[in-house]
């Protein structure tokens, strides 16, 4: 992918948009909620793709999921969806969780939306991206858009949830782990990860190859039976939803809370972030998409 656009690097470019998202908190109904909704569908729009607003009224919970229009519009070839959280708890502005990852989704829109565009060849798959709301709730805009689809009865390849990429720590002893993982991945948090479960291996396989393609970029993966039960932890994004449903589906992710201790906290700031990691993990999912789609 290009680097520049614009007269700007990518680097810039995402340390622009966490700037812009994680000013302060964004829960759901919040004026900073509805900024983000407004910036993020401005981006995409821009990058080529049409928008729309997906009401979200279940349970008490009332949000917006932002949905592009599948590229192409060709209702033969099954939907591949990209997707990201934009909500923030109450008490923390979010720049790793999530704003770090909608800024790679804008990213992956800036480049793929030309391509897709542009292309001669017969895609693999319709391509969505997918701004999710409530996601702080209980996956709350993952789950409604995933039970529209099972509604409409259509086919869908597989889904990407983008969740915290922007955090590392070089320090040996900074990546924690689960018991029970321990010994089996680095303990150092410099690493993206990518958790899959066992019906979604032959995703995993083509998500990993791309990210790995990106020189400097340490990538470690995991596939866990069933539906991440006996994982618990592997659930904690959006891609459970679909997992729920029997779709294939990934988290990327840089382990949250295993290795960032500003989780969930107010100190969850721009500031506290290695872009030059979240560049590299932007460029890794451009190429895993491309591969996908």
């Amino acid at each position: 992918m290009n680097p520049t656009a614009n007269g700007s690097s990518l680097e810039d470019r995402l340390r622009r948009h966490v700037a812009t998202l994680a000013g302060e908190p964004r829960p759901a109904g919040s004026p900073a909620h509805r900024h983000a909704a407004s910036y993020i569908r401005r981006h995409l729009e821009q990058a080529g793709f049409t928008v729309t607003n997906h009401a979200v009224d279940e349970a008490g919970f009332v949000g917006h999921n932002l949905l592009t229009t599948p590229i192409p519009e060709r209702a033969e070839f099954p939907l591949f969806i990209v997707a990201a959280h934009y909500d923030s708890i109450s008490g923390s502005p979010g720049a790793d969780d999530n704003a770090s990852a909608v800024a790679a989704l804008l990213e992956v829109a800036a480049v793929l939306g030309p391509e897709l565009d542009s292309t001669e060849r017969t895609p693999r798959c319709r391509l969505q991206l997918a701004a999710y709301d409530l996601e702080e709730s209980g996956l709350v805009g993952s789950f409604v858009h995933c039970r529209e689809l099972g509604q409409a009865r259509t086919p869908v390849r597989g889904m990407i949830s983008l969740e915290m990429l922007g955090y590392t720590d070089s320090r040996p002893g900074s990546q924690r782990l689960p018991p029970h993982l321990a010994g089996l991945y680095p303990d150092v948090g410099n690493f993206i990860g990518v958790c899959a479960n066992e019906d979604s291996r032959g995703l995993l396989a083509t998500v990993v190859e791309g990210l790995k393609t990106v020189r400097g970029l340490p990538v470690e993966h995991i596939a866990v039976p069933g539906t991440g039960e006996l994982l618990y932890e592997t659930r904690l994004s959006d891609h459970s939803s679909f997992w729920d449903r029997g779709y294939q589906a990934l988290m990327i992710t840089d382990t949250s809370f295993f290795r960032n201790p500003h989780y969930h906290q107010p100190t969850d700031t721009p500031d506290t972030l290695d872009y030059g990691f979240l560049t590299k993990v932007t460029m890794g999912v451009c190429e895993a998409v491309r591969r996908l789609v």
